[in-house]
């Protein structure tokens, strides 16, 4: 009998993965998180893009979905999206 419990290996890479980002309800908000993740992911195009608006039209959740290649790939686009001004959270 095996006791041994198998870890959880987490992603499997390459994979798709959504980068969704919060912010303000601006073209420009949209377009610069869409150059930020597609400087990372040059697959990327206009239709990986989904923007949802907030009940109250003041924010907007934009989400960009890539081809992600490695843990670090993530970490590199989460943090160029995050000094974008406007950011309210990142998932």
């Amino acid at each position: 009998m095996n006791n041994r419990t198998e870890e959880p290996t987490g992603f499997e890479f390459p994979c798709e993965y959504p980068i969704k980002v919060m912010g303000p309800n601006t073209q420009v908000f949209a377009e610069e998180v869409f150059h930020s993740v597609k400087a990372h992911a040059p697959e990327v195009s206009s239709n990986s893009v989904h923007i949802k608006v907030s009940s109250s039209g003041k924010f907007q959740s934009v989400t960009v979905l890539v081809m992600a290649v490695s843990k670090e790939h993530l970490i590199r686009i989460y943090g160029d999206v995050r000094e974008i001004e406007g950011v309210a959270w990142t998932l």
